[in-house]
């Protein structure tokens, strides 16, 4: 794959990457200001500093080594200044391309002008792009900063150009609400105000305008390596759609007379989110029918779809049954237990989600982790056959941590193993 490629499938397969509040902050600035101004936070450099000053040779051997890119690599550029315009829905290489030729048009001064810029270091690894001022303060005999201009995580460049001696990075605008404004999804509404997706392109000049282009695109291709490496476990959709998985339930019971289930959600990053059968009243009809099991998906209740429904609307609905003699259900029989298989070559990559206290708090869309069966509200049961149920948090934390390769873990959702172990009382629908 080549780095052009490996850019461009990067842009298309992160167009529903959300990026940090800070990047729009840090975009506003140099905007508004230019890279004048050092910012108020520090990237440690340490011995990548060294990267600078080597031959290009030995520097491009250097970069195209994963690990290389991982760590992050450093070349010394002037950054000539920032401008914003429209993103193009799913634009062509040739209309990104001609996006760049003008950013550099704006930017560049008139052919007799004095050029304004700005000297730094482009700072390039496998998780962001930073710009960081070429003044290095010592914090200590072994350990020297850089103030960072900018900072734009990897997903959210969309697009790279090298024209000449110059180098036109596009990075995806954010919009101010916590929804991403990709180049996919069209015109945005928010509070009734229509809103344009835009792209904010940042011009730089080197004489190694084609490698520090070249070397981009090797980060995304190394990223995204990994990511496609990931198998997707379990293959939801193709196991939802399959008529021979699901199963038609009828339970007979008498009018009035709930059907004694508790149903919980499936965890958001789920393919297709609907809910989970996490209990049944011994005494009740569905346990009666000896048709149903816990971990059972319900795809529909007499003829209405409970898929992507809320927990409190899909509740709703089976309430709703209990004036009916008999309840039609189509199930997917799933286990309780989810297998979750996550590949992670090394520590330096993220595994793409939080935990706190054992239970799963956020995900990265998209990423190893999502692929690989981790599904937020979930609670970790098992971890490379170790159980942490009794672990504590910093221990949980630390085993995720450090393990590498082919990671294997056991979770279900959270709710259900609280009712399963005890911690709650069933509140029987």
């Amino acid at each position: 794959m080549s780095w052009h490629e490996a850019a461009t499938a990067a842009q298309e397969a992160a167009e529903n990457g959300v990026g940090d509040e800070q990047e729009e902050q840090e975009t506003d600035r140099l905007l508004n200001g230019g890279a004048g101004g050092g910012g108020t936070s520090g990237q440690k450099v340490g011995d990548r500093r060294g990267s600078v000053d080597k031959k290009k040779n030995s520097k491009e051997t250097m970069v195209h080594e994963p690990a290389v890119l991982i760590e992050g690599v450093l070349f010394r550029a002037r950054y000539l200044g920032s401008t914003q315009m429209l993103c193009e829905s799913r634009g062509s290489k040739a209309a990104r391309m001609a996006q760049a030729q003008e950013a550099v048009a704006r930017v560049k001064a008139p052919d007799g002008d004095v050029q304004p810029s700005t000297e730094i270091d482009l700072f390039i690894s496998t998780e962001k792009i930073m710009v960081l001022n070429t003044d290095l303060q010592r914090i200590s005999d072994t350990d020297v900063r850089q103030d960072i201009l900018m900072d734009h995580a990897l997903r959210t460049i969309s697009y790279i150009a090298d024209i000449g001696d110059l180098v036109v990075l596009m990075a995806r605008r954010m919009s101010t609400s916590h929804s991403d404004e990709s180049c996919s999804d069209g015109d945005s509404q928010s509070g009734g105000v229509r809103k344009t997706p835009k792209v904010i392109c940042h011009v730089f000049e080197s004489d190694e305008a084609s490698f520090i282009a070249q070397s981009i695109g090797q980060a995304f291709q190394v990223a995204y390596e990994v990511l496609n490496s990931q198998e997707l476990l379990g293959d939801e959709l193709e196991m939802f759609a399959k008529k021979e998985t699901q199963k038609e339930v009828v339970v007979p019971k008498k009018a009035g007379e709930p059907l004694g289930i508790v149903v919980v959600e499936s965890g958001w990053g789920s393919m297709l989110p609907t809910v989970v059968l996490a209990h049944m009243n011994p005494i009740g009809p569905a346990a009666h029918s000896n048709k149903l099991n816990i971990g059972d998906q319900i795809i529909n209740i007499n003829g209405i779809s409970l898929v992507g429904l809320p927990l409190s609307a899909a509740q709703t609905q089976i309430k709703n049954m209990k004036t009916a003699t008999a309840v039609r259900m189509t199930v997917v029989s799933t286990p309780p237990v989810v297998e979750v298989r996550i590949r992670r070559p090394d520590t330096k990559y993220q595994l793409g989600f939080s935990v706190q206290n054992g239970v799963i708090c956020s995900l990265l869309r998209g990423g190893i982790a999502e692929r690989g069966g981790i599904r937020v509200g979930h609670r970790i049961i098992e971890i490379n056959g170790t159980s942490v149920v009794a672990v504590a948090h910093d221990r949980i934390v630390n085993m995720l941590a450090t393990a590498v390769g082919e990671i294997h873990m056991k979770t279900m959702p959270t709710s259900m193993f609280r009712l399963l172990t005890g911690q709650e009382q069933p509140q029987y629908i």
